[in-house]
């Protein structure tokens, strides 16, 4: 559970920071400056955020790999769409960690590629925020949950909003600033209704590509032992009323698997007792994952 844990709160905070890098790298791009901002500033947070970003990104992929509740091997965390488990999205945060590990090579080797690949293929990873917040929607653990939606949608318009200043206050020619400005606009609008028709409508784990054996894993168990009471009248072959004293005690094994006990007994009336085992996956849910 801690590996889980830690894969969904990386992946979310490596897609923030990354979010903020490429606003700034737009701002950089427009030469803008102030007393407070000087462009050497905010040239430094643009490279220090995309470097944090890269950090978590990896965090995310190596406790992604670990956890091992999905069929996630290291090859796939570098090669996309090889994985059994949603392929489609699961690769496209690879594609995204391969953008930003040729960012950091290249960038390690400036000095021996020219200046003008550098600059393309550094404008290239740019392409890395896009494709990493369609994979956080694909296949992440809380692409339903309201505070993800609002993140989502956030970092949608901050970016469209930045795009549409650099186009304003930028030069070129009229029809290409008039078309990069149209697909500033019409890009998230295409996300957020494939967003609404896909991740948010019931059965997006199954037809995501999630493998039928994750599927199959329905209980999700809270794990607590209690004192419990309740009242037991049976109808056959006498009828009697006795109150019920019990526990709830649970066992989890190596695989991930979890066993409730639930130990009754009698406490007046007819001597009896009874136990109820029940078992299950010991984390959430397929179709919340």
């Amino acid at each position: 559970m801690t590996l889980w844990y830690v894969t969904r709160a990386s992946g979310v905070v490596a897609l923030m920071l990354l979010t903020a890098a490429v606003v700034l790298g737009v701002i950089s791009a427009l030469r803008w400056s102030s007393e407070r901002w000087p462009r050497f500033a905010i040239t430094d947070a643009h490279r220090n955020l995309t470097l944090l970003s890269i950090v978590f990104t990896v965090i995310h992929v190596v406790t992604t790999v670990a956890d091992g509740y999905a069929p996630i091997s290291l090859v796939d965390a570098v090669v996309p769409f090889l994985s059994p488990y949603r392929p489609l999205w699961l690769g496209l945060g690879t594609v995204a960690f391969d953008l930003l590990l040729a960012l950091v090579v290249t960038s390690l080797l400036r000095g021996s590629i020219p200046a003008n690949l550098w600059r393309g293929l550094h404008w290239l990873a740019y392409a890395a925020w896009p494709v990493a917040l369609l994979h956080s929607l694909g296949t992440g653990s809380d692409a339903r949950t309201g505070w993800l939606q609002g993140l989502g949608i956030a970092s949608l318009v901050t970016v469209a909003l930045a795009v549409l200043a650099r186009i304003a206050l930028g030069g070129g020619l009229a029809r290409a600033r008039l078309g990069g400005a149209a697909a500033a606009v019409a890009v998230p609008v295409a996300v957020l209704a494939w967003y609404q028709s896909g991740p948010l409508r019931p059965g997006w784990a199954k037809r995501s590509g999630t493998p039928g054996s994750i599927l199959a894993r329905k209980a999700h168990v809270v794990t607590r032992t209690v004192a419990v009471s309740a009242t037991v009248a049976p109808k056959a072959p006498t009828s009697f009323t006795s109150p019920v004293q019990g526990t709830i005690a649970t066992s989890q094994d190596a695989s991930g698997y979890a066993t409730v006990s639930i130990a009754l007994q009698l406490a007046a009336g007819p001597h009896g007792a009874a136990r109820i085992d029940l078992q299950g996956a010991s984390r959430p849910t397929a179709a919340c994952r």
